[in-house]
């Protein structure tokens, strides 16, 4: 019984379920084999500073465009940007790039802000762009990190490779947790 054609079965509805059940379960087995040979990697990449960079599905909650109306901060450092009010939730805005030292975000039609999942630190970073999601084979990692212009190795988690590209990942949780960015203070 390798393969009934559907069309003999299709006066026999009972076993025309059965054999679609058949079917659908021999490709779930198949997927997941596949699967555990060649795991999945899903990031969002976005752009900083002139250069591509991934960050984990895991650590985004959401990309919006940048808030119109800031409060700002006072007393708060330049790299805060104020905070946003996001469906009646306060929401410090950060820019990323003048975080790392590498100037200051233009506020263009791409700008996006990336609100951080995280549960303790909320946090929106705004970066020059967001491209969408990306993804690659685990195979594809690679734990150096290479130089970058955006200043940020030591945040940095590891590299994908695919081709000639290089997609350095930025570790968002490394970023809201260090020393540097709980010192938001002027």
């Amino acid at each position: 019984m390798d393969s009934i054609p559907l069309k003999s079965l299709r006066d026999r509805p009972y076993e025309l379920l059965a054999e679609l059940e058949r079917r659908g379960r021999a490709v779930s087995a198949q997927l997941g084999q596949d699967n555990v040979a060649g795991r999945e990697w899903v990031g969002v990449a976005l752009r900083l500073a002139g250069e591509l960079f991934l960050v984990a599905r895991e650590e985004t909650r959401e990309v919006l465009s940048v808030p119109t109306s800031l409060t700002r901060v006072p007393g708060a450092k330049n790299w805060i940007k104020g905070l946003a009010n996001v469906r009646g939730q306060l929401l410090p805005i950060v820019d990323l790039r003048q975080f790392l030292g590498s100037g200051v975000t233009p506020l263009t039609r791409n700008a996006r802000v990336v609100v951080v999942n995280h549960r303790e630190i909320p946090a929106g970073l705004l970066v020059d762009e967001v491209l969408g999601f990306r993804r690659f084979a685990e195979g594809e990692f690679s734990g150096d990190a290479p130089p970058t212009v955006a200043r940020c190795e030591h945040y940095l988690a590891g590299t994908f490779r695919r081709g000639d590209e290089q997609w350095p990942v930025l570790n968002l949780r490394s970023v809201l947790e260090s020393p540097s960015f709980a010192a938001a203070a002027a």
